[in-house]
């Protein structure tokens, strides 16, 4: 065989070795750049301190993750051991391998919903509402609820910071700090309050703080957001008379809502929250008040009505009335279908 022979083997085997590397480099870049390596969506929390093989264990069994070796290969190329940084991060069917190491390096989170509703009557139901969505912790946030120094940068302190959490569903990522969170609120407090709702506090001579103290109120009277309107109303024309509230929800709020039912004892508890023993609005609000009961009391209904009482069809709703003979008929009413209802409990 002659030396050009050999020298053709030996450049051929070279160049075929040559495209093996390439073919075998080239598919290993797209396997870990190009190709999809999940089968399920799933949102992985790291927390901080988290190790990587926590992770990537959670990966591989909740992810679906395709092929083991791309992610290995990636997690070594980017050093995610050293990189990963806490989050909450959605992993999608359609992700690489590098794409959700590096989204792990980077920080790329996607958005955590914080969601408040329901009746949130305390600090620290709010403060667990929040931990419970949030990296934060309610230890954490119940000592800032409780922080006049923290809260006075807000234009909030202890007692009226209710006020300030508007219940709705915010996006916000998942670790964020709680100065931010606080934050975040304040800034939709200032959003929602337009000008337009600004100028209706105005023409009924309430302040902010004063449309948020009534709504409390109104929050706490009925379930029914159709109702919002009418007993707003009711307040107002007590107010406007300089007729006290007489607000069985301040009461309850005296006694931290530990009370099945309110009696006439409790009324006299002497507490500037006790609209029966004080006229005028209690001192801050009673609760968090919903953004419906807040546009109710700027939008009430137009009535002379001046008390209302449960109906007595235990429905949720109540009966109004404009005088004192008439509100009685409706007391009476619903006494005797309560004391009707809790005999036929009683067979």
């Amino acid at each position: 065989m002659g030396k050009k022979k050999i020298t053709a083997i030996v450049l051929s085997a070279g160049a075929l070795v040559v495209a093996g590397i390439c073919l075998w480099v080239g598919l290993r870049y797209l396997t870990d750049n190009r190709m999809p390596n999940f089968s399920k969506e799933y949102v992985l929390y790291v927390y901080p301190d988290m190790p990587a093989s926590t992770v990537l264990d959670s990966l591989v069994s909740w992810a679906g993750t395709v092929r083991e070796g791309s992610l290995m290969r990636c997690v070594r190329k980017e050093n995610l051991d050293d990189r990963i940084r806490p989050g909450r991060y959605e992993i999608e069917p359609s992700m690489t391998s590098i794409y959700v190491v590096r989204m792990l390096c980077n920080g790329w989170q996607s958005p955590q919903k914080l969601t408040l509703s329901g009746t949130i009557r305390s600090k620290g139901r709010l403060a667990a509402s929040i931990d419970r969505q949030m990296m934060v912790d309610s230890v954490t946030v119940d000592s800032l609820l409780n922080s006049n120094e923290f809260l006075r940068q807000f234009g909030f302190d202890s007692t009226n910071v209710f006020a300030m959490f508007l219940p709705d569903t915010y996006y916000m990522y998942w670790t964020a700090s709680p100065q931010e969170i606080f934050s975040r609120f304040k800034s939709e407090y200032d959003t929602f309050w337009t000008d337009e709702r600004q100028a209706k506090a105005d023409s009924l001579g309430l302040s902010r703080m004063e449309v948020s103290i009534l709504a409390s109120i109104v929050s706490g009277e009925t379930l029914k957001s159709f109702e919002y309107p009418v007993i707003a109303a009711v307040y107002l024309n007590r107010l406007r008379i300089g007729m006290k509230l007489q607000a069985d929800p301040t009461v309850a709020y005296c006694f931290g809502y530990r009370l099945n039912r309110i009696l006439k004892v409790h009324t006299r508890v002497d507490s500037p929250y006790n609209t029966y023993k004080y006229a005028g609005l209690p001192p801050a609000p009673i609760n968090v008040p919903p953004k419906a009961c807040i546009d109710a009391v700027l939008n009430p209904d137009r009535h002379n009505y001046l008390y209302f009482c449960a109906s007595p069809d235990f429905n949720g709703t109540h009966r109004f009335a404009e005088t004192y003979s008439e509100h009685l008929r409706n007391a009476r009413a619903f006494q005797r279908a309560l004391t009707a209802r809790q005999r036929a409990a009683a067979q």
